[in-house]
């Protein structure tokens, strides 16, 4: 069974956030391995863009933060954490996550203070986010291999790491790879 078919069923095929019915698709949670959840657009986008967060949406998360779900948790636990206002930090104080969810909810970075957080920077000083696309401004020998990651190469979906400012992982012909941020401009 596929992934969609698999996340429709155990959402009876609504928003497993909002509740929503309508435009519904595959959400993988980022800085997770394998988790997914089933979201309608209006979660993605504002779970994506955190300049379109309409607060009054995420009233929803007083019931989903308590799904049987981890992705579910995670989310719910990432969007009460930006989200700034007083019924957030309510609805956090009662939310209790098994401390590798609560380490898989904290490897986006939210929850942490702003001074805490990692940035990573590309060549020009660019700020590099989960997600984005990136071009090696060099030919990078792949250590451990006989591969050479040539200049120009496009590297999509990027990943950061979360306790390097100065490494990213992506994918280059097939192969997942580290890259240094001083050798890929954002594109």
């Amino acid at each position: 069974m596929s992934i969609e078919k698999t996340l429709q069923q155990r959402s009876n095929g609504c928003c497993e956030l909002c509740g929503n019915t309508e435009k519904l698709s595959v959400y993988e949670v980022p800085d997770t391995k394998d988790l997914a959840l089933y979201a309608c657009n209006l979660c993605v986008n504002q779970m994506t863009d955190s300049d379109a967060i309409d607060i009054n949406h995420w009233r929803c998360l007083n019931d989903s933060m308590w799904s049987e779900h981890d992705a579910v948790k995670i989310m719910a636990w990432r969007m009460l954490n930006r989200i700034e206002a007083d019924w957030t930090q309510d609805l956090l104080n009662m939310m209790y996550l098994e401390d590798d969810i609560l380490e898989l909810a904290k490897a986006s970075g939210d929850g942490e203070d702003e001074d805490d957080k990692l940035i990573h920077r590309d060549v020009n000083g660019v700020i590099l986010e989960h997600g984005d696309s990136v071009v090696l401004i060099k030919d990078l020998k792949v250590k451990g291999s006989s591969m050479v990651a040539k200049q120009g190469t496009a590297v999509r979906n990027i990943r950061l790491d979360h306790e390097n400012e100065t490494y990213i992982e992506g994918r280059v012909d097939g192969q997942q790879i580290v890259i240094i941020t001083d050798y890929v401009k954002k594109t």
